[in-house]
């Protein structure tokens, strides 16, 4: 809160000195303490300075939640949200502001201001993966601390494989994002691979400072623990199907998802852009 007030070189500059996976890991004890004492009170603080709105959560009270990190993961109540329903719609991922979206540029995704990073560092370096988006389309959604954290299905498919890159856990907003080089390159990221009427889709959840833990409806916890080395896993002909809105994940404090479409695929509307908050649901453009 303190950090995020300073002007945003100096915010970002400070992050390289922090002892990111340490803060990471307390972050991942202190949000899992269930002292009703304690958890309310820190529920009732974050509420207040992040202007929190409880009335679309199925628990409407910090007392109802055994924890900060179930506050902070909350479901939605039903209706609250809706899909976008034309066929060829592609559904927004998750609440939040569109960082970036538009297109892969060969090989190279835009950042911000001007700074871009590669599909292949982003990825992992599977180059196998990489050429089936290189030329493609992308969307990065920014997920703040008072957004709704859990990820959906952009658009209907079945689950090819998951990988797991390790790596910094840098904040992700607007200050980090226009001032730190290769950010969603080089911090921590989960990539879940689909096969979709879209061709190949990949949905990246990107880790950030203070995110504890990062999981999958399918795997459950991802991180903690942390490894040093990128794992992978085939899920290939296992039938993991998920319909355009359904949850596939959450991040344990907040972070970035990033769609990745083949080339030709997504065609985005006009009028949605870099600084446009959303909601999960939203229709951001079609397929075909």
């Amino acid at each position: 809160m303190i950090m995020a007030a300073l002007p945003f070189k100096l915010f970002a500059s400070i992050q390289y000195l922090l002892p990111q996976h340490g803060l990471s890991r307390f972050v991942h004890w202190a949000v899992r303490i269930r002292q009703p004492w304690f958890k309310n009170a820190l529920i009732r603080a974050f509420c207040r300075f992040y202007r929190v709105d409880l009335a679309e959560s199925v628990c409407s009270s910090p007392e109802s939640f055994e924890c900060f990190n179930a506050f902070f993961t909350r479901a939605l109540k039903p209706g609250v949200r809706s899909v976008c329903s034309e066929p060829d719609a592609i559904a927004c991922p998750a609440d939040g502001m569109i960082s970036q979206l538009g297109a892969i540029e060969g090989t190279r995704l835009f950042q911000a201001k001007g700074r871009c990073f590669e599909l292949a560092e982003l990825l992992g370096g599977d180059r196998s993966r990489t050429e089936a988006f290189e030329n493609g389309s992308f969307v990065t959604v920014y997920l703040s601390p008072r957004d709704y954290h859990r990820v959906h299905m952009p658009v209907a498919g079945t689950l090819a494989a998951m990988t797991h890159v390790p790596g910094a856990l840098f904040s992700v907003n607007v200050a980090t994002t226009e001032n730190v080089p290769n950010l969603f390159a080089r911090n921590e990221r989960l990539i879940c691979y689909f096969d979709t009427a879209a061709g190949p889709m990949a949905v990246i959840l990107v880790g950030a400072i203070f995110v504890s833990s990062i999981e999958t409806v399918w795997h459950g916890e991802v991180t903690p623990p942390r490894s040093k080395t990128i794992r992978r896993w085939d899920y290939s002909g296992q039938g993991l199907r998920f319909e355009r809105g359904a949850e596939i994940g959450r991040f344990n404090m907040g972070s970035t998802v990033i769609v990745l479409f083949g080339p030709g695929h997504a065609r985005w509307k006009a009028g949605i852009g870099a600084g446009m908050s959303v909601k999960m649901g939203l229709s951001l453009g079609s397929y075909r």
